[in-house]
């Protein structure tokens, strides 16, 4: 039995770093996959689904909130 509780501790042990090693994986955030440098035409604008309001901002869409040149 002193033998045995050990071995069965460490094994707790470990499975549970695994488990927890696992966990902060999954929770990763997802790598951006466009990286936007300049800012969208009137067109870019309109054709990731948003329309062009006050100041030239584009509203709605893909890119929201950014300025139209």
């Amino acid at each position: 039995m002193r033998r045995i509780l050990p071995a069965v501790m460490a094994t707790a042990a470990l499975a549970g770093l695994g488990l927890a090693g696992a966990a902060t994986a999954s929770a990763a955030p997802a790598t951006p996959t466009v990286t936007v440098t300049e800012n969208p035409t009137p067109g870019e604008c309109i054709d990731g689904g948003g329309k062009i309001g006050a100041g030239n901002i584009c509203i709605g869409g893909t890119r929201n909130g950014e300025y139209v040149d």
